[in-house]
């Protein structure tokens, strides 16, 4: 099994929970065919470097996974047939990408959280 990563696009014009669920099923076509999700970001809506499809923005999410090399056939022909995906992107990493993108989650991962302080104002 080799260690893949995959980003797409979708379109901006759908809700948060139809963007979900297009997330969904392309994480169900991945595990219908043997593969294992490793990490799973939403990126959220973003500009675009150049119009597609007449659309500025789009929501991002990329996927990391191990699967075998015919479950990537199978991914693509579901994004090429769904018409919310704007483009998509899927590559296999090697050793030292790999390294780098667990090293990415393990500090994503342990990075604390922001501490708001209360500033206190005084009235002259």
């Amino acid at each position: 099994m080799n260690h893949y990563e995959t980003v797409f696009i979708l379109t901006p014009v759908l809700s948060d929970v139809q963007m979900k669920e297009a997330v969904e099923k392309f994480t169900k076509v991945l595990t219908d065919n043997g593969a294992a999700i490793v990490n799973e970001e939403l990126w959220g809506l973003r500009k675009l470097a150049y119009p597609i499809q007449k659309k500025s923005t789009g929501f991002y999410t990329l996927v990391e996974f191990d699967a075998a090399p015919e479950t990537i056939k199978k991914l693509e022909t579901a994004y090429r047939r769904d018409e919310r995906v704007l483009r998509f992107l899927t590559f296999r990493l090697d050793k030292f990408a790999a390294e780098y993108a667990a090293k990415r989650r393990s500090l994503k991962a342990n990075k604390p959280a922001v501490e708001v302080k209360e500033v206190e104002v005084k009235e002259d």
